[in-house]
């Protein structure tokens, strides 16, 4: 099955919008807090079981994939012909979209990763000395904020594998032009018998 700019781009907005939809499922069944039990000397946070945290990883993961398909999408030799890079990036357009979603996808990933580890962490150490805790959770409103910057993400990612289609193009097009020139240079090669002359281009 042939790889096409068609086929990538399904694969980055599929992983991309599956990444949003974890990310904003893990928001909505994120816990406000845990239930402290007071013990001798110290208070453990009872945290109900909730897939935040294996919904965060998810849509991390599948953020990850998108963006590696999104960056494999624009270098990839389409019908076996390679583009140079610097062709690519000849482009002002191409090269502030391939910047914008390099940025995005980081911070998207930054927003997912760190209440998720963070929820884990809660979860994992919940005994406390301080017996004024109120188990605390991750803080509201990263995972959604994750989520969205996922979806941009392979939007833009979207945006760049076009705009490296268009620049593909051109490039195909420079390569095939005739290197004489578009009107080509016309001499005379010899006089025949009959008087007339015989031209090449």
């Amino acid at each position: 099955m042939a790889v096409t700019v068609k086929k990538m781009a399904l694969i980055v907005a599929l992983f991309g919008i599956l990444s949003f939809i974890l990310g904003v499922i893990a928001e909505n069944k994120k816990p406000a807090a845990g239930t402290p039990v007071t013990g001798k000397d110290v208070v453990i946070c009872k945290y109900h079981s909730d897939p935040t945290v294996a919904l965060g990883y998810l849509s991390f993961a599948f953020l990850l994939v998108s963006t590696v398909a999104g960056l494999f999408s624009l270098f990839y030799p389409y019908k076996g012909k390679s583009v140079p890079q610097s062709a690519l990036f000849r482009s002002g357009s191409f090269v502030v979209f391939f910047n914008i979603a390099l940025f995005t996808a980081g911070l998207a990933a930054a927003l997912l990763l760190w209440p998720t580890l963070t929820e884990q962490l809660h979860i994992l150490h919940n005994v406390h000395r301080n017996l004024n805790t109120e188990c605390p959770t991750a803080k509201t409103g990263l995972l959604g904020g994750g989520a969205f910057m996922s979806l941009d993400a392979s939007l833009f990612w979207l945006v760049a594998l076009m705009l490296a289609d268009n620049a593909r193009e051109d490039y195909f097009d420079e390569a095939e032009k005739d290197p004489k020139g578009e009107y080509g240079q016309i001499t005379i090669s010899e006089l025949e018998g009959n008087g007339t002359a015989k031209v090449t281009a």
